[in-house]
């Protein structure tokens, strides 16, 4: 099943460093193992996004000395600095077995939601979003994650695919979707429709 919570963590590698930078974080990964821990690339810029499955916040201070040793690893080949989060599951309209998708890429899909309707904002979300992802074939898994502790507060779905991404994100651009995008930039989105982001990564292997 899912993983109860994920530590999120994404840097902006510098353009000529990128595979150097892959090829340290996957030598560190390989020396700290932990199931299900994930390294991504991105399909729009230069950037690097590991999730690691913990059980929740108290996996933190165990962690802070590994995150030490990778920040001296990488830091000569980053345009940034490491960008962490927290995030807890809430809910899969399309689970899996494992505690992430085992999926060739993956999309980050967030959205800050108002809280005094975030109740409602669930209610609507499993009958319009979630409606559509149950009914692609392409969106292999789709989980929904809550941000425990992150300076992009508010709801992460993490999305699973092994089709061209074009193909997939057909899915999310009809006309339809569109319109679900605007009831919720209306009615739930912090800021409206600029309360909400999403990118693609390419699974690491190895």
């Amino acid at each position: 099943m899912p993983a109860n919570a994920l530590v999120v963590t994404e840097v902006l590698v510098e353009e000529s460093a990128v595979d150097a930078a892959v090829e340290v974080w996957r030598k560190h990964n390989a020396a700290h193992p932990v199931e299900g821990r994930t390294l991504y690339r991105g399909l729009e810029d230069n950037s690097l996004l590991e999730l690691l499955p913990v059980e929740g916040v108290a996996a933190v201070p165990a962690l802070q000395e590994e995150w030490r040793t990778l920040w001296t690893e990488l830091t000569p080949m980053l345009a940034t600095d490491f960008r962490r989060q927290l995030l807890e599951f809430v809910e899969a309209p399309k689970s899996t077995d494992d505690l992430l998708p085992d999926t060739k890429y993956l999309q980050m899909r967030h959205v800050e939601v108002k809280p005094p309707v975030f109740e409602a904002y669930r209610e609507w979300r499993d009958q319009t979003i979630f409606e559509v992802v149950r009914g692609a074939d392409e969106v292999e898994v789709f989980l929904a994650y809550h941000s425990v502790l992150s300076t992009e507060p508010g709801v992460m779905f993490v999305s699973g695919f092994n089709v061209d991404p074009a193909q997939y994100t057909a899915v999310f651009t009809n006309e339809r979707y569109q319109e679900i995008v605007r009831q919720a930039g209306d009615r739930y989105i912090t800021g409206g429709e600029r309360g909400l982001y999403t990118k693609i990564y390419a699974r690491i292997e190895g």
